[in-house]
């Protein structure tokens, strides 16, 4: 399985929040520090904001820092939210598999999805961002 380009930034966002203390960093500089394109960068802390991981502060003096949820937010609750629950594979759609009505490869990899999400489940934010990753997170970019 492999995660969507805003799930793994969301996850990175989240933990280098997690390490800079009361650093406030804009968007524009995590973009910058993650090299991702800014507009990537403010869709996906719009969606951190709008699930309450994320404050998001405009203005002199603004900038973005992890709420109480986000530090103890479950990491596969993440995933699962910036996934979907779409199946593994397409099934159907505009040229549905000929084996659609009898397979039983799709139940099996919808279960493989849900113990990768689960295995992620007893997983925080916090505890992610523990030693040593947390000093190797304050490297990424400039100095706070």
């Amino acid at each position: 399985m492999r995660l969507l380009r805003s799930t793994d930034l969301a996850l990175r966002l989240l933990m280098r929040l997690a390490v800079l203390g009361d650093a406030m960093p804009t968007t524009r500089e995590v973009a910058a520090d993650m090299e991702v394109p800014y507009t990537h960068a403010a869709k996906v802390v719009a969606e951190l904001q709008h699930m309450g991981l994320v404050d998001a502060r405009r203005g002199r003096g603004g900038g973005l820092s992890l709420s109480d949820k986000g530090r103890t937010a479950s990491v596969g609750a993440i995933v699962r939210a910036f996934e979907g629950d779409g199946d593994v594979v397409e099934c159907e759609g505009d040229n549905p598999c000929p084996l659609h009505s009898g397979c039983r490869l799709r139940g099996a990899l919808r279960r493989a999805q849900e113990a990768f999400f689960a295995s992620l489940d007893p997983l925080t934010v916090a505890d992610v961002t523990a030693d040593p990753t947390g000093p190797l997170l304050l490297q990424i970019g400039r100095a706070p």
